[in-house]
């Protein structure tokens, strides 16, 4: 069923990612089991999410397209099969099409924003994503949700907006993939921002390119356990 209502506002009545959108208006509905299409309507632009598995997760992947948005991620759909494996484990997922693609500011807002309206419903531990520009996404916004972060994945990073990565714990496991024939961004470029970080592991894919096409099956392998462990790790640190 649609929806319009708007959504709620932090109970402490402070600030909030989510209230500074000035949201006017949301839609959402089911458009398959287990996916949830939403829409929030802001007067600089349209933020959209899909949203995967049980909107009341305690665990959730925030995942982010590159320069001209988008929603599917790298490898032919990594984030659709992401997000429908990691539902079957109560793992929820939000994917999220900017308001305005390429612009770092307002990118970063609106993941942030992404991860307060999960919190609303429950989640409390985050790990987030991005491929190209939204590997810079990703870290910015991994370091507002900080102690809430559980780990970062990149998928052919830019370095251009990766300058703070140096300010991550390093207890938040950083995993930063890339293809060894990229031809937009060379490898060395995540090797420069694991570098800035002081900590964490570049997987370099032979034979591919910037969208890692093909890479699927070699990147869901790796990502999956290490979600799993991302997370309970910080369970386990939180004493939960």
């Amino acid at each position: 069923m649609a929806s319009t209502t708007e959504p709620d506002e932090a109970s402490d009545g402070g600030l909030s990612p989510l209230r500074e959108l000035k949201v006017i208006g949301t839609q959402q509905i089911e458009i398959a089991p287990g996916i949830e299409h939403c829409e929030l309507f802001t007067m600089r632009g349209l933020l959209t999410i899909l949203w995967h598995g049980d909107p009341d997760a305690e665990h959730v992947v925030l995942m982010v397209g590159g320069a001209m948005g988008g929603l599917l991620g790298p490898a032919g759909g990594l984030y659709h099969e992401l997000g429908e494996h990691l539902a079957t484990k109560g793992i929820g997922t939000l994917r999220v099409s900017y308001r305005r693609p390429n612009d770092l500011e307002m990118c970063t807002h609106d993941l942030a924003a992404a991860a307060d309206l999960a919190s609303r419903r429950g989640a409390r531990s985050f790990i987030t994503m991005g491929h190209s520009f939204g590997g810079a996404i990703a870290i910015r916004a991994a370091l507002m949700l900080g102690r809430h972060c559980a780990g970062i994945a990149t998928f052919a990073t830019q370095s251009a907006g990766c300058e703070q990565v140096g300010a991550l714990s390093d207890d938040v496991p950083l995993l930063l993939f890339h293809g060894e024939e990229d031809e937009l961004l060379p490898p060395v470029v995540s090797e420069s921002v694991r570098m800035m970080a002081g900590h964490g592991e570049v997987v370099l894919l032979e034979g591919r390119g910037h969208l890692l096409t093909d890479a699927g099956p070699a990147l869901r392998a790796r990502l999956d356990p290490w979600i799993d462990d991302a997370f309970a790790a910080q369970d386990l640190a939180a004493g939960t």
